[in-house]
């Protein structure tokens, strides 16, 4: 059990550290392009507030990772991957904007969400007592 919930935990930093590093680089390209009307369909934000936005909120992931991972303030990532499924799930299926270009387009969208749960299942391995090893 030990080991599944280590590698679920692995699969957490893993996901969360490319997903906030695609953010990072996403909203910079956006600011240095000087793109001021950028919208994504999943998100409630646009034009430049999305920018500033996808920058921030993916230093923040990527400072909860590193956190966890050195073991200091260890909930700090489940929370944003409670956070990151939830604003995927709602951009997704809940919000009017997002159409699919296709079976194709909805079923990478599935996927995504599929690995934000299962990253959000390996970040609450992180709220458990910590062993010594």
């Amino acid at each position: 059990m030990r080991a599944i919930a280590w590698l679920l935990r692995v699969f957490c930093y893993l996901f969360h550290t490319v997903f906030c590093l695609a953010l990072i680089a996403l909203g910079a390209v956006a600011m240095l392009s000087n793109v001021d009307d950028m919208k994504l369909e999943t998100v409630p934000w646009q034009g430049t507030q999305l920018n500033h936005l996808l920058i921030i909120t993916g230093v923040i992931g990527l400072i909860s990772v590193v956190l966890a991972v050195t073991g200091k303030l260890r909930f700090l990532l489940p929370l944003w991957s409670i956070y990151v499924l939830v604003m995927l799930v709602r951009g997704v299926f809940f919000s009017s904007n997002v159409t699919f270009s296709g079976r194709e387009d909805f079923h990478n969208w599935l996927w995504l969400i599929g690995a934000a749960a299962l990253a959000a299942i390996g970040s609450l391995t992180l709220l458990g007592k910590r062993r010594a090893y």
